[in-house]
């Protein structure tokens, strides 16, 4: 199982006690999020770094393009991977193993700060 297996299975069980129906799509949310905001920082890393070796790669808009069309990509793969099947083998995968506890508030800070290192890091290139 991946860190995302289990940070959508930690949301999905935090979720499902508070919000039955909507758990799901919270969870998958939250993986999405978090997968596109590392891409945008992992983006921005590289746009610097071929900026400051005078490589022309592609525009600002084509990236701004890529990137819109990955993380849609990745919202549907989440969707179609953490739906139906795959969520209830995680289910009876981490009923084996002890609860996870994280403190939900610091799950949603950490796409929001890498958010923040990433436009730190756009400013300061």
């Amino acid at each position: 199982m991946t860190t995302f297996d289990n940070l959508f299975y930690h949301f999905f069980q935090f979720y499902k006690a508070k919000k039955s129906k909507k758990s799901n799509e919270i969870a998958t949310f939250y993986v999405s999020f978090l997968q596109s905001s590392l891409l945008l920082l992992l983006g921005v890393f590289f746009a610097g770094f071929f900026r400051q070796m005078h490589v022309q790669t592609m525009s600002a808009t084509k990236a701004w393009v890529l990137f819109t069309l990955v993380v849609i990509f990745l919202y549907f793969k989440n969707w179609m991977y953490y739906g139906g099947r795959k969520r209830k083998v995680l289910n009876v995968k981490m009923l084996k193993n002890k609860k996870l506890e994280y403190n939900i508030w610091v799950l949603w800070s950490v796409p929001l700060v890498i958010l923040g290192l990433a436009f730190v890091l756009s400013k300061a290139i």
